[in-house]
């Protein structure tokens, strides 16, 4: 296929321009995400379509050729089974669900020998594991779905995992999944053709609040949780950053500047459960994550979730989620 005639956004051939259009290279992984694949695509299209240039080509590529169906059940044919992208073209990864199983080996030998032709590599949504797997982020900057952020770090500590929405790290480009990859293209196009053509990119998107790789892929804690009281939401900002050490309620009441029985009754008043009762609950939710996103074993998933004792993490488990974590794996497993 002729990406400058066929995924240039444009009707027949694009008028020519002075110097080549910059090329992306779509490496879909099985069960990739729609929407992170879908906005960057659109971003190209729309920003070829309003310079009446064709400053963007694109093609896609897969393991197998034939057609990539996305997480969604939606199928996409592909242009090539893992060829040669053209010269200097910018390899984006588009990863989704079950991303380690969609993450082979040839996949991984594919972007090493890519990365050593000095190409600019990008992961979108959870294509940042693919990466990190392969090599590719090795003392670098980078993001990734919040969701797989806890798996993520416990597989990479060279990698310096970051909560913001997207990260530019060198010839390192990654993406936390949904909407941000909106926000990494037009990053990009403003740095090729300026802060207007981006933005009118941005108004074709309806997308009003452009973010920067300065900002968080997840809500405030206090929208997160709808409560506004400062204090408890300091607290449980507290909880989060020390789910393998859990501190006391007691340390954190005391860390605010408010009395045991105080904190007890605004965790009563907003969320309807004991401090106690919804730390538990974090380090559960981060243990299900680690279970499902890595093969950590699950003495060591006890551990990293602040629990001394292999036989009380799965009671904990079992009374919260009404199945033990040796099942929930193995469930997880199946088809």
């Amino acid at each position: 296929m002729n990406p400058t005639t066929d995924r240039s956004g444009k009707a027949g051939r694009p008028a020519p321009i002075e110097g080549a259009a910059r090329h992306y290279t779509f490496l879909l992984l099985d069960r990739f995400s729609l929407l992170s694949f879908a906005g960057a695509v659109e971003c190209l299209r729309i920003a070829n379509r309003l310079s009446g240039r064709c400053h963007y080509t694109w093609s896609l590529t897969g393991e197998g050729g034939g057609t990539k169906t996305c997480s969604a059940g939606v199928g996409f044919p592909i242009d090539d089974d893992l060829g040669e992208p053209p010269r200097e073209a910018t390899i984006l990864v588009c990863g989704g669900l079950d991303v380690d199983q969609a993450s082979t080996k040839r996949v991984l030998n594919w972007l090493r020998r890519e990365a050593r032709r000095g190409a600019v590599i990008g992961g979108l949504c959870t294509g940042a594991h693919t990466l990190a797997k392969a090599g590719l982020l090795e003392d670098k900057r980078a993001t990734i779905h919040w969701e797989n952020a806890d798996g993520f770090a416990e597989a990479w500590d060279e990698v310096e995992l970051t909560k913001r929405v997207f990260s530019i790290d060198g010839n390192r480009l990654t993406t936390a999944g949904g909407t941000s990859s909106i926000d990494l293209m037009i990053r990009l196009i403003a740095r090729d053709h300026g802060e207007d053509l981006a933005n009118a990119v941005a108004d074709q998107l309806i997308y009003s609040a452009i973010r920067t790789d300065q900002d968080q892929q997840r809500l405030s804690t206090p929208t997160r949780i709808g409560v506004r009281h400062p204090k408890l939401s300091e607290v449980i900002q507290r909880m989060e950053q020390h789910i393998e050490e859990p501190i006391s309620p007691a340390t954190l009441a005391r860390e605010v500047d408010l009395s045991t029985r105080q904190l007890e009754r605004l965790f009563r008043r907003y969320l309807n459960r004991s401090p106690k009762r919804y730390y538990m609950e974090l380090r559960l939710s981060r243990a299900r994550n680690l279970l499902m996103q890595t093969d950590m074993s699950v003495i060591n998933v006890a551990l990293a979730c602040g629990f001394t004792s292999p036989s009380h993490f799965s009671k904990c488990y079992r009374a919260h989620y009404h199945t033990t974590p040796y099942r929930e794996r193995g469930s997880h497993g199946e088809p």
